[in-house]
C-alpha cells in the first residue's frame, strides 16, 4: 500500500530486514539506519541489495562502513554513498524516550560530520526526537542541534532527516493535529544552512502503523477489577505490559448498547503462567463485564503483531481483514482540536 501510496524510500534495521524489503519491493530505496552494524551486513546489503544509504554516529561506525562498502567494490572506495550522521536530540516531550542509545553528542559532531563528509558521496543530518512525541517544538529544538552541529563543522549538509515520533491518538494522550508538527519542521528546515537542492526526510512508524491494527480477546475470568484474557505481555500487548502504554478498548456485545453502562478501571492479566504477563492499564470497560465477552484492543500498530510469541503455547491468532474505521485516528479530520475550550473570556 505504500509503495503504491508514492513511498519509495524504506527504513530497515536488519540484513534480514534488507532481505525481506528488496524481496517484496525491488524498486526501492532501502536505507540502512541501525546505527550500529556488523562489516558483514553492510557488505551484503551494498553488494547483494544494492543498499546505498547508511547511517553512523561515530567514527568507528564510518571506519567500517567505509572498509566493508570498499571491500564490497572490489576494493575501491565507492563514490555512491550516502551517509546519514545521527545527533543525539532530548526525547523531553515524548513519552518514549530514544535518547539513551545511538547518538552522536553536539561536542563530538563536527568532527564526525567532516570525516563522514569526506567519505559519503550525500551527507545527510538524522536524529529522533523519541515515540509518541506530544510537542511540535520538540522538532524545533532537535533542528536548532542540527544548525549549531552544521556551523560548527562548515560542511555542505543534502540531507536533514527528522526521524519518526509522530504520534497518534490513545487514552489521556492527545496530541495536537499533525498539521501543527509539519508546519513547524518546514518553518525551521528552510531556515537551516544546507545544500540548495538539499532534501528533507523523516521516518514516519507509530503515525503510519498505530491505527490499521485492532486484536479482539476474550475475557476467561474475572477478578474483581482484573479480568483474565488470551493474549497477553507475551503476545500483542508487550508494550502495554512493560511500557505501561494505554491502548483504547471497548467490549463486543451483538446488540447491546454499550455506551449506556457505566465504565470502570480493569487491569488485565495474559494467559500465561508468569506473573509479568500482567498490564496495569487502566481499562476503561463496562462495569458488568464477565468471562465470555469479547474485548476489542485497538491501535496497537506494528509491534503488536511483530512482538507476538508462542511462550506456554499461547499465541495462535485468526487474522481477518476489515474495513470499519480505526478506534482514533489522527487523518479523519472529525475529532476535536485538544487545544480549543469552550471557555468565553469577556476583554473590558
Amino acid at each position: 500500500m505504500l509503495w503504491q501510496a508514492g513511498i519509495t524510500h524504506y527504513d530497515v534495521a536488519s540484513v534480514a530486514e534488507v532481505r525481506m524489503a528488496r524481496a517484496t519491493l525491488p524498486e526501492a530505496t532501502l536505507c540502512f539506519m541501525h546505527p550500529v552494524k556488523t562489516p558483514s551486513a553492510i557488505i551484503e546489503a551494498y553488494r547483494d541489495h544494492g543498499v546505498r544509504v547508511f547511517s553512523l554516529d561515530s567514527l568507528e561506525e564510518l571506519e567500517k562502513i567505509r572498509d566493508a562498502t570498499t571491500a564490497a567494490n572490489g576494493g575501491m572506495l565507492p563514490e555512491d554513498l550516502t551517509l546519514c550522521v545521527r545527533l543525539r536530540v532530548s526525547s523531553e516531550y515524548s513519552e518514549l524516550s530514544l535518547a539513551s542509545k545511538f547518538g552522536c553528542d553536539l561536542t563530538g559532531a563536527a568532527e564526525l560530520l567532516q570525516a563522514t563528509r569526506q567519505v559519503a558521496d550525500s551527507l545527510g543530518i538524522c536524529f529522533h526526537v523519541g515515540s509518541q512525541s506530544m510537542s511540535p517544538h520538540a522538532y524545533v529544538q532537535a533542528l536548532e542541534r542540527v544548525r549549531a552541529a552544521i556551523v560548527d563543522a562548515s560542511v555542505t549538509v543534502d540531507i536533514i532527516d527528522v526521524g519518526g515520533g509522530f504520534p497518534s491518538i490513545y487514552p489521556g494522550m492527545e496530541p495536537p493535529p499533525l498539521e501543527d508538527y509539519f508546519g513547524v519542521i518546514d518553518r525551521t528546515y528552510e531556515s537551516l544552512p544546507v545544500s540548495y537542492s538539499a532534501e528533507l526526510w523523516c521516518e514516519p512508524g507509530r503515525a503510519l502503523c498505530a491505527e490499521y491494527n485492532s486484536m479482539i480477546v476474550r475475557v476467561e475470568k474475572r477478578r474483581g477489577t482484573e479480568l483474565y484474557i488470551n493474549d497477553g505481555a507475551y503476545g500483542a500487548l508487550f508494550d502495554a505490559a512493560h511500557v505501561g502504554w494505554r491502548f483504547p478498548v471497548r467490549v463486543l456485545r451483538e446488540g447491546a448498547a454499550n455506551e449506556e453502562i457505566e465504565l470502570e478501571p480493569f487491569s488485565f492479566w495474559g494467559p500465561t503462567c508468569d506473573d509479568m504477563d500482567h498490564m496495569d492499564g487502566p481499562f476503561a470497560l463496562p462495569a458488568d463485564i464477565k468471562a465470555g465477552d469479547f474485548i476489542e484492543i485497538g491501535m496497537l500498530g506494528a509491534y503488536g503483531a511483530a512482538m507476538k510469541t508462542a511462550f506456554n503455547g499461547f499465541g495462535a491468532t485468526d487474522v481477518f481483514e476489515v474495513s470499519d474505521e480505526p478506534m482514533a485516528s489522527q487523518y479523519r479530520g472529525d475529532r476535536r482540536d485538544p487545544r480549543v475550550t469552550d471557555n468565553v473570556v469577556s476583554l473590558r
